[in-house]
């Protein structure tokens, strides 16, 4: 069943939105992250996507009571990601309660040690962030870029283990201009046993339902919810 994932961005405990990834241009929505988590439990959403920004620009957790908090006071299964660098970092979001995290930057930068996560907590509970700027990695809050090829960076990952990952195309992240459906139809082609979450662009209802068609495992949706483009109602009435 194809999965909608709200995601919740954090700066400073606070529920925020970056467009592109840019941090000069941030809108804060809620100052109490576990007030929006709670008003997706109700709404039927199973899956979160909690991301600490602070904690990708800082290179190491730092807005773990936050996970814990929605954690600890609701159902979700939440994917967390967002300064994941070393093994205390990843202890201390599965002990926080974190289901899966998701590693980006660490994959390019350490993949030996993102390799030995995969081999200790398993392919479930590791999810491959695979963001892209045209179609090559992009890396540390999205701040750089490796020059790989996203499909090579994929595939390598797959035969190291690799079941899920998540794919944002930055140069649509935040702007509400509709998905990268090309890039995910690609991934999906290469790739068939990938469970693949497209992230970045929602803006639409009808962007929810092409995505849905292309077979993936799921969308990771932002600032279309937070904007009001697509109501918890509808997703409710639609996907759920």
């Amino acid at each position: 069943m194809f999965q909608i994932i709200p995601a919740i961005d954090i700066i400073d405990g606070k529920c925020v939105r970056l467009t592109q990834g840019d941090y000069s241009q941030k809108k804060t929505y809620n100052e109490n992250p576990l007030e929006v988590a709670k008003m997706f439990e109700d709404a039927g959403i199973k899956r979160l996507h909690l991301v600490d920004l602070d904690g990708a620009k800082n290179k190491k957790i730092t807005n773990a009571k936050v996970l814990e908090t929605i954690a600890s006071k609701t159902n979700l299964h939440i994917d967390f990601g967002g300064g994941v660098q070393s093994d205390d970092d990843i202890r201390l979001a599965f002990d926080c309660g974190a289901k899966q995290i998701t590693g980006g930057s660490i994959a390019v930068k350490n993949p030996e040690l993102f390799e030995e996560w995969l081999k200790r907590f398993g392919s479930e509970a590791i999810i491959l962030g695979a963001d892209a700027r045209n179609e090559k990695i992009a890396v540390s809050g999205w701040e750089e870029d490796s020059g790989v090829w996203v499909y090579d960076f994929v595939g390598e990952w797959i035969a190291k283990g690799v079941k899920y990952t998540i794919s944002t195309d930055v140069a649509k992240d935040g702007l509400l201009q509709g998905p990268s459906a090309d890039l995910y139809k690609k991934m999906q082609a290469q790739f068939p046993d990938l469970q693949v979450i497209a992230s970045g662009g929602v803006s639409s209802m009808q962007d929810l339902e092409d995505l849905a068609e292309l077979n993936i495992f799921g969308v990771i949706v932002g600032k279309a919810i937070y904007e009001g483009r697509v109501t918890l109602k509808e997703i409710e009435k639609r996907f759920l």
